[in-house]
């Protein structure tokens, strides 16, 4: 899946997307509007309804929610899964170096990702090589 974002996010922006990624996680079909979203995010901290709105809006045209029209209000999701954006991440990261700096950078991850990081990169290897 590609996504076109390719930047930061903010701290609310984050908070945000983890709310979203945990309700797409839950249910992958599953929608929030900003009056859920702004009481999820109201328990930790203090924040008008129309900042929540804005900061939808703002991810919307970056492309990592979907809006969808709801009679008068709007729904929105994920547009992919949070490990989908990181990964995407990632991949977009490693498209600005040529070649040998890529292979040499998965190299550094390697050396520092944990043994259970390691684990999943050996299934996930195993897999790409059994299709």
């Amino acid at each position: 899946m590609v996504i076109p974002f390719n930047g930061r996010l903010g701290e609310l922006e984050r908070a945000v997307m983890d709310h979203l990624w945990d309700t797409c996680d839950a249910d992958p079909a599953a929608t929030v509007t900003v009056r859920d979203l702004h009481e999820a995010l109201e328990a930790d901290r203090r924040l008008a309804y129309t900042t929540v709105m804005t900061v939808l809006d703002r991810l919307a045209r970056k492309d990592l929610v979907v809006q969808e029209r709801d009679g008068r209000a709007y729904r929105y999701r994920a547009r992919a899964g949070r490990a989908a954006m990181t990964a995407a991440l990632m991949h977009d990261a490693l498209e600005d170096f040529a070649h040998d700096d890529r292979r040499t950078a998965l190299v550094a991850f390697v050396d520092v990702a944990s043994p259970d990081e390691l684990e999943a990169l050996r299934q996930a290897l195993d897999r790409v090589r059994g299709s």
